[in-house]
Order: structure tokens, then C-alpha cells, then sequence
């Protein structure tokens, strides 16, 4: 395994190209979107399950500096990505061994596991914003812009060595913002510089001092929050947990009332509403009330749109899909199908849409 580990970490370009060539592939197996064929959804789980599993070994490189917040006790993230990939295996084979109806079962059951996942990944994560649901770690990197924390409910307070609005951020710290403190500052670096440069010594325990694993971060508790945060700590964490438990949630309302019917599609929309709309005015709420409760880091952005487009699969999900949505795709095949080349990807596109429409594991967003 050692063997194994060592030889991922060296060729990982080649690794992440082999991977994405061998998944594009299986999307082009025969009987992908089968009722009855469990196989080809084996051999992209296991496929996805090797990808997660090298991505690990990468990340956990000894050698590697790791930012503060991803030495998880647990490797939570992991669990999520193996879990994600081996859904669609479960589904398959409960349709097939359990029917149409009982397959929700078994899927309601993998979610409420994943569930379980994200929020262990969130309450281990200090209750940080998840990113690709829980899959990536979202960790402490530094503040975006001068004297605003980065995010997290975590940073309550000012970084080390913020001294306030008359100072900026610098490499070695926080300097002033007046001619006098920049040009104190630049004779202080000098001056480390020149001591470096004389004394060996110091110049290796410094290096020994930077190498040196950092402190582990304190992590808030849900009464932490609450004490220092009141009602905007409760509103963070509440649009959090309703994004994890959405779609439990929505699998649930379909084993009841069924794929076809309206209220669970109305239901897990209302839910998606609901918390981000609870999620935005407590990250907002600091800006209107001078309270600086959570500043959005870029990678938080990125995902807050990420979740906004994954909003697009509503359409691609019974019964808008059956009423709305395929009629445009055999509209559009048949207008195109007379173009030559075209048509075909054409086809192939909409084959492969209508196919993955059919599993609620290509659909959940989750």
C-alpha cells in the first residue's frame, strides 16, 4: 500500500488524466441507463471510489503544508466522495431487486448516512460553510481584504496582529498605514535581513520555526455560537443544516407521495428557498447592523453560486421534467436531427439526459 501511496504522489498529472479518461468512457458503455444492468454502474463507482481514494493520498502527502483546519480527526470528506459514487450502484440494484416503488428504501437510507456525513464534516469544520457538499475542506486561508476575517463563524474576532483600521496587511504582519510605521517597519526587515545574513544560526531557527506545525485552531460548539452570535449564529447554522438535510428530505416526500406527484418537487424547492434565503440575511445582517458576523471568503462565493446553478436541476426532475422539459429536448431532437453530425451528438446528448432524468441519484443535486 505504501508502494502504491508513493507512486500516486509522484505521477499525479498522469493519475488525473487517467481518471477522467477512463469516467468519460463509462458514459459510453452500452446499457449505462438499463434497468436491469448493475454492471456499468459498478465500474463507474469503482472508478469514482479510486479517483476519491487517490485524491486522498495526494492531499495527505507528508510532505505537503497543510492549511490550518484540514487535519480532520476523521477522514469525513472521504466518506462523502466514496458514498456519492457507490449511490448510484444502490439504486440500480434496489430497482432491481426491490421494485419501482421499494428502491426508495434503500435510497432514503443513503441519504440519511450522507446526511449524517455533512453534518459531522460541518461540526468537526468548526461550522463552516460546506464546500461541494462536504467533499472539499473548507479551511482558515487569511483574510480577502485588509482587516476583514475570512470566512467561517469561527472568526468572531480579529486575525493575529490586526491592530485596526490605521494598519495594513503586510508578509511579516500588520504595519501602519503612515510614512512614519512603513519606514520603521522597512528598517526592522532590513535589519532581520543583515542578522540572517550573519548569523547562521538564526537563519535556521528561523527556518525551524516556519516548518513547524501550527496550533491547533480552537473550534466552536453550537453554545459557543449562540453566546457570542445570539439569533445571527442561529440563522447561520439553520440555512446550513437545511442545504445538508434537503435532500433527505426530498426523498422522503417521494417514497410517500410518489416520483409523479408535485409536493415533493414544491417541497424541496420551498426548503432550497427557505435556507438560502435564512443564509444570506445572517451573512448579511453585519453589514447593516456594523455587527462583522461572517465575511464570505472566495471559495464560500464560489460554492453560494454553485448552489444557485445546481438549482437548474429542478427541471430535470419529475414532473417538470415530464410535462416541461422533454418535450423541449424531442422538439429541439427532431428540429436537429435532419443536420448531419449534428444531429447525431444531438441524439446522444438527449439519450444520455433523458437517461441519467431517470435516476434520482443524477437529479438530487446532492
Amino acid at each position: 500500500m505504501e508502494a502504491y501511496k508513493l507512486w500516486v504522489r509522484k505521477n499525479r498529472e498522469f493519475v488525473h488524466s487517467l481518471e477522467s479518461l477512463a469516467n468519460g468512457i463509462t458514459w459510453l458503455l452500452p446499457e449505462r441507463f438499463s434497468d436491469s444492468e448493475i454492471g456499468p454502474e459498478a465500474v463507474y463507482a469503482f472508478l469514482g471510489v479510486v479517483s476519491a481514494v487517490n485524491q486522498h493520498i495526494i492531499e495527505t502527502t507528508p510532505s505537503r503544508i497543510h492549511p490550518r483546519g484540514s487535519g480532520d480527526s476523521f477522514p469525513w470528506s472521504l466518506c462523502i466522495s466514496m458514498l456519492k459514487d457507490v449511490e448510484a450502484v444502490v439504486e440500480v440494484a434496489a430497482q432491481h431487486f426491490a421494485g419501482e416503488e421499494g428502491k426508495w428504501n434503500f435510497i432514503a437510507a443513503t441519504e440519511a448516512v450522507k446526511a449524517l456525513f455533512r453534518l459531522a464534516v460541518f461540526r468537526d469544520g468548526g461550522y463552516r460553510m460546506l464546500l461541494q457538499g462536504g467533499e472539499s475542506v473548507n479551511v482558515d486561508k487569511g483574510p480577502d481584504v485588509a482587516g476583514v476575517p475570512h470566512g467561517g463563524v469561527g472568526n468572531l474576532g480579529s486575525p493575529v496582529g490586526y491592530h485596526g483600521p490605521g494598519y495594513i496587511p503586510e508578509y511579516h504582519g500588520y504595519i501602519p498605514r503612515n510614512l512614519e510605521g512603513r519606514a520603521i517597519n522597512a528598517l526592522n526587515r532590513f535589519g532581520e535581513n543583515a542578522k540572517m545574513a550573519l548569523d547562521p544560526e538564526w537563519l535556521n531557527r528561523l527556518r525551524r520555526t516556519s516548518e513547524s506545525p501550527e496550533l491547533p485552531v480552537k473550534k466552536l460548539t453550537l453554545s459557543n455560537i449562540w453566546s457570542e452570535k445570539g439569533l445571527s449564529g442561529g440563522l447561520f447554522v439553520t440555512g446550513e443544516a437545511l442545504f445538508i438535510l434537503r435532500p433527505l428530505i426530498y426523498v422522503l416526500f417521494i417514497r410517500k407521495y410518489g416520483i409523479r406527484s408535485w409536493t415533493p418537487w414544491l417541497i424541496s424547492l420551498a426548503v432550497d428557498l427557505t435556507g438560502m434565503g435564512v443564509f444570506s440575511y445572517a451573512t448579511s445582517q453585519g453589514s447593516r447592523s456594523g455587527d462583522k458576523f461572517y465575511q464570505l471568503s472566495s471559495s464560500e462565493k464560489d460554492e453560494l453560486k454553485r448552489r444557485k446553478l445546481i438549482w437548474a436541476l429542478y427541471i430535470m426532475r419529475d414532473p417538470f421534467f415530464t410535462k416541461h422539459t422533454k418535450n423541449r429536448l424531442e422538439k429541439t431532437d427532431k428540429y436537429l436531427s435532419q443536420v448531419p453530425f449534428i444531429g447525431f451528438l444531438t441524439a446522444k446528448l438527449i439519450e444520455l439526459i433523458e437517461g441519467a432524468q431517470t435516476r434520482y441519484t443524477y437529479t438530487s443535486g446532492s
